[in-house]
């Protein structure tokens, strides 16, 4: 059984061997420094926020979220990082966090949830191609 809910102290172990996971399967590294930032974020949850699935008591996914404002609707909710410890996938682990960021956005009167994945994401992006509409757009970065 898949049980949604927020970080607690005690999850910090857990919670960054996941999110590494996240940012090892995108080829990214990071140093610790932002990884103790986004744990004070999700801990104040006022700016960024998470939430973790449990699958028998086990930290098994993660996603962090955020509101913004829109120039042409309400604020909307972007889903910023996702992911399932690969021992619980195809459990539902993935869509049970997605859906929970969408009942949270609605609750708080957000008007959606977007997010980017890379466009050769085929196992993700056959769970997302279930859960919402890919709208077409094309994401372009300036890094500094």
């Amino acid at each position: 059984m898949i049980s949604i809910g927020t970080l607690t102290p005690q999850d910090r172990p857990a919670w960054e061997a996941l999110f590494r996971a996240y940012n090892d399967f995108y080829e990214t590294t990071l140093p610790q420094d932002t990884y103790d930032r986004a744990w004070t974020e999700f801990q104040a949850s006022e700016r960024m926020h998470a939430l973790v699935a449990r699958v028998d008591g086990r930290l098994a996914g993660i996603v962090h979220f955020l509101v913004h404002p829109s120039t042409t609707e309400g604020d909307v909710c972007y889903l910023e990082d996702l992911f399932t410890a690969p021992d619980a996938r195809g459990q539902g682990v993935g869509r049970a966090l997605i859906g929970a960021v969408a009942d949270w956005a609605r609750a708080r009167g957000c008007t959606r949830v977007y997010w980017h994945t890379k466009f050769d994401n085929a196992t993700a992006r056959r769970l997302y191609d279930k859960v919402a509409e890919n709208e077409g757009f094309i994401q372009y970065v300036i890094t500094f």
